[in-house]
């Protein structure tokens, strides 16, 4: 294997995903695991097929069954990953939730959900897991998901969009900070995806037709499309890259 090939191996290396039980999240918690990560998965829905995928990879993975929204999570979290994998290397903060309503109707109790489990909840197991490898004097890497909405404003999410704003800012400015503590910040912006979020629009033919129309690859993203962008930025591959948000979004944001 060429040492650029080597570049991208994750052996070693522990990861934590959150929202890790299905749809992208379980998808970006395999690819680490077949760069060579053990995973630590982390959502409140049922994390065992999401294990039993990383696991027949040769590869160890910890249930961690904390909803990221809990104002305690990021300890319990912490906590969880070392008692059964170590300390951790890399964190993926994917969980996230979504509240559809025109702004006119949306309800202060949807503003606050989604800007709790999108934006704080992020910050604070952010903080506290970077805490813990500057304390430790390791390097590390910590990656987002950001969203299309991180770059546009989109129409009935303003909750959303607001949150995926805010984390483009997040990781931009933690990037600042954390670089030269050998911390690597970064975001993946996926574009639209066949997830259960979109849902609701691919079920809209208007909609649906209208999405495909602007994206340059004519399809819609699916989980695989997001498993080099997530190796290569939790990899040594990318040491030399900060405060980046990466679109993979079929060519929407060029169009």
């Amino acid at each position: 294997m060429g040492r650029v090939l080597e570049s991208f191996q994750l052996s070693g290396r522990i990861a934590i995903v959150t929202g890790a039980s299905r749809g992208l999240g379980a998808d970006l918690a395999v690819a680490l695991a077949e760069a060579g990560a053990d995973v630590a998965l982390v959502a409140r829905g049922d994390l065992r097929a999401t294990a039993g995928a990383v696991t027949a990879l040769g590869r160890r993975a910890a249930l961690v069954p904390v909803d990221v929204g809990a104002r305690d999570a990021a300890g319990r979290i912490l906590r969880a990953v070392e008692e059964q994998l170590g300390p951790p290397d890399i964190l993926v903060n994917n969980a996230g939730i979504i509240r559809r309503a025109p702004f006119l109707e949306l309800s202060e109790a949807d503003w606050d959900d989604v800007l709790n489990v999108n934006l704080r909840a992020v910050f604070r197991l952010s903080q506290a897991f970077a805490a813990g490898l500057a304390a430790r004097r390791a390097p590390g890497r910590i990656i987002h998901t950001a969203s299309l909405l991180s770059f546009q404003g989109g129409v009935r999410v303003a909750s959303y969009a607001a949150a995926k704003s805010a984390l483009a800012g997040l990781t931009r400015a933690m990037a600042n900070e954390l670089a030269p503590l050998g911390i690597n910040v970064n975001a993946i912006a996926p574009g639209y995806m066949a997830t259960d979020n979109t849902a609701p629009l691919r079920a809209d033919p208007d909609r649906h037709r209208a999405i495909l129309e602007r994206i340059p690859a004519s399809r819609w993203g699916e989980g695989a499309d997001l498993k080099g962008a997530v190796v290569f930025l939790a990899s040594p591959a990318s040491a030399y890259v900060h405060g980046v948000v990466l679109p993979v979004d079929g060519g929407w944001l060029a169009r």
